[in-house]
């Protein structure tokens, strides 16, 4: 029966060291240089391995820095790649136009960005399933870089439709179309569903729930489906 690698000798000394404080952040150019090459090699890694079979010392070497100061900015796997989404979220709010398209519904901008970044996280599926279990398994209260994916996220879609001033209704919906579309790419992910068949889960996801945005059309229900 096989087991899960488990690191050894130093790496192991280092790594429950690590687990009991919080972790650090980049405050100099360098420093930020160094951080952000962590992630491009964990990124790497986890794309050709998959999350189980990528080991922290196999990031620290192919980044270039010791296995301390790994553990220093992420001192677990989880953390890794919960901070390798948060950088592939802000990424993609750098890509995308902060207006929103004119005549397109709300419902239809979140889609579009919905339906881009699905086929942007299906490219490379092994590192799009490290950083969704890592987020999903991820604890808040000790893994801050959740939050950043969560307010990053919400502010790409809330830049789409057009939503300047949301209500703390709108925040909910949003929060359950995101938390419903993690579980649709997770289930694309696991070959549960096909591809046409997730984004058209989304798709639906975003007209039932956004039709009860503050900046929705009054008095217009969801169009019917395809």
């Amino acid at each position: 029966m096989s087991r899960r690698s488990e690191p050894r000798g130093s790496e192991a000394a280092v790594a429950r060291v690590a687990e009991g404080r919080a972790a650090a952040e980049p405050t100099s150019a360098e420093q930020r240089a160094r951080y952000l090459r962590i992630l491009e090699v964990a990124a790497e890694l986890a794309s050709d391995k998959g999350l189980e079979r990528v080991q922290m010392h196999e990031v620290a070497k192919g980044a270039g820095v010791a296995i301390g100061t790994l553990y220093r900015y992420f001192p677990s796997k989880t953390h890794l790649f919960v901070g390798v989404m948060a950088d592939q979220v802000e990424r993609l709010s750098e890509r995308l136009s902060k207006r929103p398209r004119a005549g397109v519904r709300p419902d239809e901008a979140a889609f579009e960005v919905m339906q881009k970044s699905t086929r942007a996280l299906m490219r490379r599926p092994a590192l799009a399933m490290a950083m969704i279990s890592s987020s999903n398994a991820a604890n808040a209260a000790t893994v801050s870089d959740v939050g950043r994916i969560d307010r990053g996220f919400r502010k790409i879609l809330l830049d789409a439709m057009g939503l300047e001033h949301p209500t703390a209704h709108d925040i909910t919906l949003l929060r359950l179309l995101l938390q419903l579309w993690y579980g649709v790419l997770q289930s694309s992910l696991n070959g549960r569903i096909s591809m046409p068949d997730a984004e058209s889960d989304v798709r639906l996801a975003c007209r039932l729930l956004l039709a009860g945005l503050s900046n929705a059309a009054p008095g217009s229900p969801p169009p019917a489906e395809d």
